[in-house]
């Protein structure tokens, strides 16, 4: 079953999500919030890469405060992550905040999550409710035993009716585990027992090497299932490296087609140029472009044409001497050191054709 076809549509700023809209790509700023010139700047940034929505910390009434000069100048919808203080939640929504991240288990009384529903309310703007498994309360750990996916989906849910007797339903909900396989079966359990749109991610997955694999596979198995309207690759890394990420496994799943895909070999015993190198070269050059095509690159001017017939463009070098081609049929010869420079006149030319 498709789950986010089905799902309710939330709007955040001027996007939406749910309902069979276009899986969104998250980030958050790990600049500090205060220092609005610094964190526009690593929005906008963001932006241009390709970052949907983007998430700041407020972590005191400086930062809330800044949340107004912030949305003068960036394109994108703002997310003000609170923890704890519900009159930081306020003051950010009364600055412009498109969204809020709260966890209301841990905003305190009644009368206080009451208190930040009506003012979200009256602004519009929804509430994303996150539950980590790290902060799992302990009456819920006792009685399954440990932490585990039923868990966490149950403390989600409750947190979710905390909202809902308020008369609050512009929702969001995010399920997090550092724990792959948790993770993915607290999604799938959550997606049967809610119709609120769903933010997907591995919570503090790691450095971009490891980071990136348990996302691709968490995230990755969760979207395949048609569960997940927003997705975050949390990484320790840039920002930039999410954002990146994110949008290849989007790509890979067929659920966006955003700029070049670029293809390449593995290398082997025939190769006799730096393959590596000019694939990461090319992998830069091709980010500067917005075609809907694929672009290979290959260690074997002999075999590279055949092997990547489907690329729309491709390049591959021998000893001294590469090939530029096209769906597998050769363009022309250039020089070892000219394919970048080749392949950049081409990808130049599609642009105008």
């Amino acid at each position: 079953m498709d789950y986010r076809n089905h799902t309710k549509v939330i709007r955040i700023g001027d996007r939406v999500i749910g309902g069979g809209n276009p899986v969104l790509i998250q980030s958050m700023c790990n600049t500090k919030t205060e220092d609005v010139e610094a964190t526009v700047n690593q929005i906008n940034r963001l932006a241009a890469l390709g970052c949907d929505i983007i998430r700041v910390a407020i972590p005191g009434t400086e930062a809330a405060e800044a949340v107004k000069e912030i949305k003068k100048r960036i394109s994108i919808p703002l997310v003000a992550d609170i923890h704890f203080d519900y009159r930081l939640a306020i003051a950010s929504i009364e600055a412009g905040a498109d969204k809020i991240r709260i966890n209301p288990g841990n905003i305190g009384a009644p009368e206080r999550i009451q208190a930040v529903a009506e003012c979200a309310k009256e602004h519009g703007i929804p509430i994303r409710v996150g539950v980590n498994s790290g902060s799992l309360e302990k009456h819920i750990i006792e009685k399954y035993g440990h932490v585990t996916a039923e868990g966490i989906v149950e403390s989600a849910l409750d947190k979710v009716h905390a909202l809902e007797q308020f008369d609050f339903h512009d929702i969001v909900i995010s399920v997090k585990s550092s724990d792959v396989m948790m993770s993915i079966k607290a999604h799938e359990l959550l997606a049967k027992s809610t119709d609120y749109p769903l933010h997907v991610g591995i919570t503090e997955a790691g450095t971009s090497f490891a980071g990136n694999i348990k996302s691709a596979v968490g995230i990755g198995n969760i979207l395949y299932q048609g569960i997940g309207d927003t997705i975050r690759v949390s990484l320790t890394d840039n920002p930039e490296e999410e954002v990146k990420s994110a949008k290849v496994i989007l790509s890979a799943l067929g659920l966006r087609k955003s700029g070049i895909e670029l293809v390449s070999c593995p290398t082997c015993g025939r190769t006799q140029i730096d393959l590596i190198g000019l694939a990461k070269k090319a992998e830069e050059l091709v980010a500067r472009y917005d075609y809907p095509i694929k672009v290979a690159v290959m260690g074997c001017p002999v075999n590279g044409p055949g092997e990547a017939r489907e690329a729309d463009l491709g390049i591959a070098g021998g000893k001294g001497e590469g090939i530029l081609f096209r769906k597998g049929e050769i363009l022309r010869k250039v020089p070892e050191d000219c394919l970048l420079e080749e392949l950049k006149k081409e990808l130049d030319l599609y642009g105008k054709a």
